[in-house]
Order: structure tokens, then C-alpha cells, then sequence
């Protein structure tokens, strides 16, 4: 069992004083720090933070922490958050008919890799009902037609579902549909999807097969935030494996598959544990 903590992460305007405002903020009420990280952007001005702080150095809830550091954080004119480890995110995934990442996450999730409930699981299919209601996990079948009023009550659906679940951050394991634009709106930086290649390269459907035609000595794949922009969200983490002239689409598509399980997962943990910060089009990763 993890040590109880809270993660404090920020994002500010770069000034001085702002770490030893914060450390000493920590240190005056008795906190010990577990772990700290920052990054000054000299190309936007803007300054990231993330510490974790023993939870029971400090005597008090991380509700009381908030209100405690909510004058400090309007000195500095801070967007930030506190989390705690003891109150684990809750994931809701989205699937289609490739079981490959969702059966990767679902291991992790059981073994304790990933701290985080998974209470739900949403296709457009009724392929892997059965595989995931083995996990003990809720099954929720929305079909997307092919109209645009079909589409808008499916997504509905969708959002009445992640309200029940009170879903907190929503991964495509390989979700074949397009999220609409109110969606992502709603949702900003909750939304964690898997693209099958190294983006911005072949984005949008058949990558492997574009990969090949294209020749290219290294695949990959890509884990990012999802925005309106098609492929174009923030990007997490990414991964390359080298082939060659013999690979065939088939072979291409297989290794990626691994790719993809690796990538997710690691953009996952790292979003659960708050080392993701969003920095425009772009991410600030504290691994």
C-alpha cells in the first residue's frame, strides 16, 4: 500500500519567488515532500509546479489544503489543483471491437497498476460484453447510427452514463468514433485516447497501411488529450519500433498493437497520478 499523498500541481505566470512561496508554504505547516518537479517555458512565460506531500505531515484534509493555499495561489494568479491519493479517480473507458489496449488496462487496473476505479465500460458493440463483465465491470452498449440526430441521442446516452458513473476521466481504448465537439468541450483534458501511429504522421484511419505504403522504417503510436481538432490534441507519450522492407501491413499492425497497449498505459498512469499539465496545443509530462 502507497504512502497516502497530496499532489499539488500549478500552472502560472513565470516570476520569482513561486517555489519558495509554495515550499515554504508546505514547510510552514509541517509538510514533507515526497517528491517535487518544474519547468520554466521561456517561449510562453508560463511556469508548471507539481509536488507530492506526505497527507499526514500536514494535520489537515486536502479540502483544508485548498482553502489554506487558495490566497496564495490568487498572489501568484495560479490555476492549480490538490489531489488525494486516497480518493481514486474514477475511469470510464470507451471500446469498440479491438480488445487489445482494453484488456491491457483492465489487467493493470486489477493487479494495482493503475490507482483508479474503472466502473463502467462503453461500446459501440456487443463484441466484448462478456469479457468485461468477467472483470466485474459494468457493460454499456450505445450504437452510434449514421445520422447526425442518431449520432447526437447516442452521445447523450453516453453522457448520461458518465454522470452516473461520475466519471472523472474518459479513455478511448481504441474507440472507432468520432468524439463531437460538445463532448471534448465538456470535457477538457479528461479525455485520453490511443491513435495508432506516431502522430502528426498518418493521422485518421488505416495508419499501418499508410506506414507501409509510405515505406517508413519506424511505426508508433501516439497517447493524447482528445479536442475537437481531429489527432490534433496535446500529446502525452509516444513510441517507435524499427522495421524493415519485409514487414508487410499485417506484421506492422501486430507490433503496433503492442505499441499501443505500452503507450496507453504509461499516458494513463501518468494522468491519474496529475504529471500530465496541459501548456497550450502542448504537454508539460513530470515522469
Amino acid at each position: 500500500m502507497l504512502m497516502r499523498r497530496f499532489t499539488l500541481s500549478i500552472t502560472c505566470p513565470d516570476r520569482i519567488g513561486i517555489v519558495a512561496a509554495v515550499t515554504g508554504f508546505i514547510a510552514g505547516h509541517g509538510g514533507s515532500v515526497l517528491e517535487a518537479a518544474q519547468h520554466g517555458d521561456l517561449g510562453t512565460g508560463r511556469f508548471f509546479l507539481r509536488i507530492e506531500v506526505v497527507a499526514d505531515s500536514l494535520g489537515f484534509s486536502a479540502s483544508e489544503f485548498k482553502e489554506r493555499f487558495a490566497p496564495l495561489a490568487d498572489e501568484f494568479d495560479m490555476t492549480w489543483n490538490v489531489s488525494d491519493s486516497a480518493e481514486r479517480k474514477r475511469v470510464v473507458i470507451f471500446v469498440s471491437k479491438e480488445d487489445h489496449c482494453l484488456a491491457d488496462l483492465l489487467y493493470r487496473w486489477r493487479s494495482g497498476e493503475l490507482e483508479c476505479d474503472i466502473p463502467a465500460v462503453i461500446s459501440n458493440h456487443e463484441d466484448l460484453r462478456a469479457f468485461v463483465e468477467w472483470h466485474d465491470v459494468a457493460f454499456h452498449y450505445v450504437p452510434v447510427p449514421g445520422g447526425e440526430s442518431d449520432k447526437g441521442r447516442a452521445f447523450a446516452e453516453m453522457e448520461r452514463v458518465l454522470g452516473a458513473e461520475q466519471a472523472e476521466t474518459i479513455v478511448l481504448a481504441r474507440y472507432m468514433q468520432i468524439i463531437p465537439a460538445e463532448m471534448c468541450a465538456r470535457h477538457p483534458g479528461q479525455i485520453i485516447n490511443i491513435h495508432h501511429s506516431f502522430l502528426p504522421s498518418f493521422a485518421g484511419a488505416r495508419p499501418y497501411h499508410q506506414a507501409f505504403d509510405r515505406g517508413v522504417k519506424l511505426i508508433g503510436a501516439t497517447c493524447h488529450y482528445v479536442t475537437a481538432d481531429l489527432d490534433e490534441g496535446p500529446i502525452i507519450e509516444q513510441d517507435t519500433y524499427r522495421i524493415d522492407h519485409a514487414d508487410g501491413p499485417d506484421e506492422l499492425r501486430r507490433v503496433g498493437r503492442e505499441i499501443e497497449r505500452s503507450v496507453l498505459a504509461r499516458g494513463l498512469r501518468w494522468h491519474l497520478e496529475d504529471r500530465v499539465l496541459l501548456n497550450g496545443a502542448k504537454t508539460i509530462v513530470f515522469t
